[in-house]
């Protein structure tokens, strides 16, 4: 793989340019300035104190100075070769040269071969990362796909497509915090078919399916999609009316009422249901279980006063119903 430029080239080109200077000002420190110092020292102290009349201290003081400077100018080349070189790195890095250092044969093209490689195998992991989170990103993808697939499974009926008991009952935990909370009203609208354990016997259970995924669409076409719409269980059904009043639940029961009782049903007999009726705040309910028994009395009442009716308890002791007429 060839070596790829890096995208802060302005940056390597100003750190050439640093490298280089702090490199001149480290050998002016390391080196002219001591020599100066020094030379400075000899001739104006040491040698005057030596006098004229040793001759061989006097070479041999010259000569370690003289070794001295030899060594501290090594030194400074050293320094500032190596700065050269990094510093041309840099400029070969900046202008884009990455070939012609690539094939040299000194220290530099070592290194440049061997930041190549080693870039090579980062760019090479950086692909399998990618790759690897992408996969990851994709399972993750499908694993909460199928978490809501599940979720929604575990509140739906399997027969009619509506929700379940369960998550009805959640519903209606939920709407009577919101209604302690904000007094919005809500309705329970409990529904019973009249005579389907027939329709099953008379017919069979795969006929009793299909009436009921009927009645399932009667609900649906006629409720808001802000309700809760459910099978409760065998042929009840339970609709959670959200910011409705006891009147409008109860226009809404005669509705569904008149609706299935003139249902074109596929068997050809006529199906009837009873309804019954329950709210907050009219009914006293402090939970959502004393609205729902609120309700269930009210449907019992209207098993009782005939079938084919709506029904909704006023107060304890008193019971009022509203009645169509059709056959139970």
């Amino acid at each position: 793989m060839p070596f790829m430029p890096p995208s802060d080239v302005p940056d390597l080109t100003n750190l050439g340019r640093r490298l280089r200077h702090k490199v001149q000002l480290a050998i002016t420190l390391s080196g002219v300035l001591p020599l100066l110092v020094l030379a400075y020292v000899v001739h104006g102290y040491v040698l005057p104190a030596l006098g004229v009349g040793d001759p061989v201290r006097i070479f041999a003081l010259e000569g370690l100075i003289i070794c001295t400077m030899l060594a501290m100018i090594a030194g400074g080349y050293v320094i500032w070769d190596l700065g050269r070189t990094v510093a041309t790195m840099a400029d070969a890095m900046a202008s884009q040269r990455y070939d012609a250092l690539t094939h040299r044969s000194d220290e530099v093209g070592t290194l440049m071969r061997s930041f190549g490689k080693m870039l090579s195998t980062v760019e090479h992991q950086a692909v399998e990362i990618n790759v690897f989170a992408s996969k990851l990103d994709a399972a993750y993808k499908e694993l909460e796909s199928t978490n809501f697939r599940l979720k929604e499974y575990s509140f739906k009926d399997e027969v009619t497509g509506l929700y379940n008991r369960r998550f009805f009952t959640m519903r209606l935990d939920e709407e009577l915090a919101r209604y302690r909370r904000f007094n919005h009203p809500a309705s329970v609208v409990l529904m019973d078919l009249d005579g389907f354990k027939a329709i099953n016997d008379d017919l069979g259970h795969p006929v009793g399916d299909e009436t009921l995924r009927d009645i399932a669409q009667i609900l649906q076409k006629h409720s808001r999609g802000i309700n809760v719409i459910s099978r409760y269980g065998g042929d009840e059904f339970a609709v959670l009316l959200v910011e409705t009043s006891k009147a409008g639940a109860r226009l809404y029961a005669e509705r569904i009422r008149q609706v299935i009782g003139t249902f074109p049903f596929s068997h050809g007999k006529q199906v009837t249901a009873s309804l019954g009726v329950a709210s907050v705040p009219d009914d006293e309910a402090a939970t959502a279980e004393d609205l729902f028994r609120a309700a269930d009395e009210a449907l019992y009442s209207a098993k009782r006063a005939g079938k084919n009716q709506v029904a909704a308890i006023e107060h304890p002791d008193k019971e009022k119903m509203w009645s169509s007429p059709g056959t139970s």
